[in-house]
């Protein structure tokens, strides 16, 4: 294997690294923070709120996320300037660049996965502790914020780790539109030097890196929260 390519190639790859990062840390927050609502709405929500909420997820967890990004990028993208007056009054998000469209769709994958995910676990948390609760004068606000809440993320914690790693897995799929993330760099990295192999391993050891951090830092939150709670 030959290596001589790398020095000329670690600052943009350092940048792709970035650039990998913030895809997969904002889509993951924001995702997660959506996953909740959508969650509420399946389990206590009205008939409308429950359908349209049971309806978004199943197109998110029925179709590919390739096909979701591509629909963003280039339907939205190309569809706005055909809009009478658009690039008048819309050249703000006309002229977003593709980052923005590859956030915007892995945010909404991810949050329709884990809405499905806190669905279940704002179920399994039992009525008892619930109308307790109530009883003792909580508010709805309150009982979700101090006990619902709680104990459904618990239960979520574990299988959280799984899902954000398969989140940093998708990430690849940003360089299929114009993004130069971990992924795009390798490529063209392969295109200028004519080597596949190395590239492709360099890139491979990155993930197998960032993927031994998220096991690490999920099993340090997973043994440190039930110790916050218990305080």
């Amino acid at each position: 294997m030959r290596w001589e390519w790398l020095p000329d190639y670690l600052p943009a790859l350092a940048e792709g690294l970035l650039i990998t990062l913030e895809v997969l840390v904002v889509s993951v927050v924001a995702g997660f923070a959506l996953a909740i609502p959508l969650a509420l709405a399946q389990v206590k929500g009205g008939y409308l709120a429950r359908k349209l909420a049971g309806a978004y997820c199943s197109y998110i967890r029925g179709t590919p996320l390739l096909m979701q990004l591509y629909l963003l990028y280039y339907g939205i993208g190309s569809l706005f300037p055909l809009i009478p007056g658009a690039r008048e009054n819309l050249m703000w998000l006309i002229r977003l660049d593709a980052i923005y469209y590859v956030i915007l769709a892995f945010t909404l994958s991810f949050a329709g996965y884990e809405a499905e995910i806190m669905r279940g676990a704002f179920l399994s948390v039992p009525g008892g502790e619930l109308e307790a609760a109530e009883a003792m004068g909580m508010s709805p606000g309150l009982v979700l914020r101090r006990i619902w809440f709680p104990s459904a993320f618990l239960k979520v914690l574990p299988t959280l780790t799984g899902e954000v790693i398969g989140q940093l897995k998708s990430t690849p799929l940003a360089f299929t539109v114009p993004v130069q993330d971990l992924m795009g760099v390798a490529h063209k990295v392969m295109q200028d030097t004519y080597r596949i192999y190395e590239p492709l391993l360099f890139v491979a050891l990155v993930y197998l890196a960032l993927t031994y951090v998220i096991v690490q830092a999920f099993g340090r939150l997973e043994r440190l929260v039930p110790q916050r709670r218990s305080v």
